[in-house]
């Protein structure tokens, strides 16, 4: 029989994968190719592409020690096509093949590739999920609203984590209201660190000579690249940081870029770590006595809740999903989320930890750079790539809901019920950030007026028609309309300044 290529991608470096299962080990052979297009797509941090590469040198051998046959192309091998469908005709030209066996990719983009090659391609689901599409499509079926709680209960059910026989473990479903404390005045623990072997230096020599000008720094170096190691920093992660985990992962540091969260969702995103094997380590310590029911249960719910609802929703709506604009945003990324001058402390500290770690969490992500971004009133499109960009976790299927959904509302509530926009007020709530800063975080108007207080009023004011109706933004509403009409107008005309200075590529 004519043998067939089985793809393996470089975020799908799980042996359980559906395209494996359905090979034959005795006469197909698996592609994996490292290539110029996935690379450069958008200007991936140069830390997501090294790990990536050493992920998929050391699943290779992983396969070939298995007895699988590989044919396997290395960024700068000479013939490399450069693209993915580029290296699969290559190789069925080369093996005489006609038939591709692959995992469905986590990109429209990469999937109608695919499609639309000249071979036949028998595309497998991928079942690394615990939500197929279909089931998905089920659960959104007919309701108003596709709100993640809601979903989030159904896949604790399927699961069966955290639950105690039909109800939740401590008889309530989502503890989000204790994981809420301000940043602790210390943090005793880091993410556990890795020297890099030789097949991770041979790729971060190779990425720093083809990648070396791309917004990031290379190195330090110090993931996982295998999936001994990723269980590593799974095993260090419960032990040494879970039980803090809950208490403090919105919490914000000047000093400590890491808390207590785990780093680990590069690791299920590309395949090394599986995430019911991950949420079941967290139970277990919870079970053990180990860690308090509110970390767990936030982070399991980060895992088989949001994880999985997101992946949901971008399946759900489509190829242009990643380029809606509810709001009509059209102010182009400044230089500062580029690394350029800024004298927000809080920016400015996440947009550096973005640069060295490609690593920022959660609230970072969502209330400092998008809130920002929202507030401005940036392309949400140009914001999107960005965070595809620039952080080690990012696929377009969990990132642009994200990013389009959550951060921006660019999807028109698709995600959000409400845009989650705030003034400096929350982030010095939640940080020490703004006791270091050029701003004055409880001036509202004036030279040392926080940015975030002054556009905070102007976005409200300027989607006063979308929103003023949203229940959950009545108060906001009743509190600006409560304002001195002249202090009103001295808040829009000043925000409209700092605008300003904002497109002319000032330092605000």
């Amino acid at each position: 029989m004519v043998a067939r290529l089985v793809l393996v991608l470089g975020d799908q470096l799980s042996t359980d994968l559906s395209a494996l299962r359905a090979a034959d080990k005795a006469r197909d052979i698996v592609v994996m190719a490292e290539v110029a297009d996935e690379a450069g797509y958008v200007p991936h941090h140069p830390k997501k592409i090294a790990l990536i590469f050493a992920a998929m040198r050391k699943f290779a051998a992983r396969l070939e020690q298995d007895g699988w046959t590989i044919r396997y192309s290395q960024l700068d091998d000479t013939g490399n096509a450069g693209s993915i469908v580029g290296e699969l005709l290559r190789r069925a030209e080369e093996t005489g093949a006609s038939e591709v066996l692959a995992t469905e990719p986590g990109e429209w983009r990469l999937i109608q590739a695919l499609q639309n090659a000249p071979i036949t391609l028998h595309l497998k689901e991928d079942d690394r999920f615990l939500a197929s599409h279909s089931q998905f499509q089920d659960w959104a079926k007919g309701r108003k609203a596709l709100r993640m709680e809601y979903f989030y209960r159904e896949m604790r059910r399927k699961t069966g984590l955290l639950m105690q026989g039909d109800e939740p473990a401590g008889s309530q479903w989502n503890y989000d209201q204790e994981n809420r404390k301000p940043a602790p005045d210390s943090v005793t623990t880091a993410p556990m660190q890795f020297t890099p072997d030789a097949i991770t230096q041979e790729v971060l020599d190779l990425v720093e000579a083809r990648f070396g000008k791309t917004f990031g720094d290379l190195r330090p170096f110090h993931y996982a690249t295998d999936q001994g190691q990723a269980r590593q920093a799974l095993a260090h992660f419960i032990r040494h940081a879970l039980p803090r985990f809950g208490d403090f992962q919105d919490a914000m540091l000047d000093q400590n870029r890491f808390l207590y969260h785990s780093l680990l969702s590069a690791y299920m995103n590309i395949g090394l770590l599986d995430p019911l094997e991950v949420c079941r380590a967290a139970q277990q310590a919870y079970e053990d006595g180990d860690a308090p029911l509110n970390a767990v249960e936030g982070f399991v719910r980060q895992i088989i809740g949001w994880r999985e609802y997101v992946r949901g929703i971008y399946f759900l709506e489509g190829p242009e999903y990643p380029q809606r604009n509810a709001l009509n945003h059209d102010r182009k990324l400044p230089a500062l989320y580029w690394g350029g001058p800024t004298r927000m402390r809080c920016v400015e500290k996440a947009v550096s930890q973005t640069r060295q770690e490609a690593y920022a969490h959660h609230i970072q992500r969502l209330m400092v750079t998008g809130n920002f971004a929202l507030l401005a009133g940036i392309n949400p499109t140009e914001l999107h790539e960005w965070y595809l960009s620039v952080y080690i976790d990012a696929f377009e299927w969990v990132e642009a809901p994200n990013t389009v959904g959550m951060s921006q509302f660019a999807d028109g509530g698709v995600i959000a019920s409400k845009p989650y926009v705030s003034s400096g007020n929350y982030i010095n709530k939640m940080s020490d950030h703004c006791k270091r800063c050029h701003y004055a975080v409880k001036d509202k108007t004036g030279d040392k007026a926080c940015p975030f207080n002054l556009l905070y009023w102007h976005f409200l004011d300027r989607h006063r028609d979308r929103f003023s109706g949203n229940a959950r933004m009545g108060n906001m509403y009743r509190t600006w309309d409560r304002m001195d009409e002249d202090k009103r107008a001295v808040i829009l005309q000043e925000a409209a300044a700092l605008l300003d200075r904002l497109d002319q590529g000032q330092v605000v």
